[in-house]
């Protein structure tokens, strides 16, 4: 799962929003959250970590993911 592997993040602000992109490194998946820009860099990695770990945990139920 992701704690094992690595996970990239880009972060893009345009304006008063900011997108961050994770991926893991090993299964490839990507995912985006979007938050305001004034939040910390933690926080918003926090947000998009969460929700691709969520992510890899439904593909391997559904048997997406060995």
């Amino acid at each position: 799962m992701v704690g094992k592997s690595e996970v990239y993040f880009e972060i893009t602000v345009v304006g008063g929003s900011a997108r961050v992109a994770a991926v893991d490194a090993e299964t490839l998946i990507e995912v985006a959250v979007v938050g305001p820009a004034r939040a910390s860099v933690t926080d918003l990695k926090r947000l998009a970590l969460g929700k691709l770990k969520a992510r890899i945990a439904r593909e391997r139920r559904n048997g997406g993911l060995p």
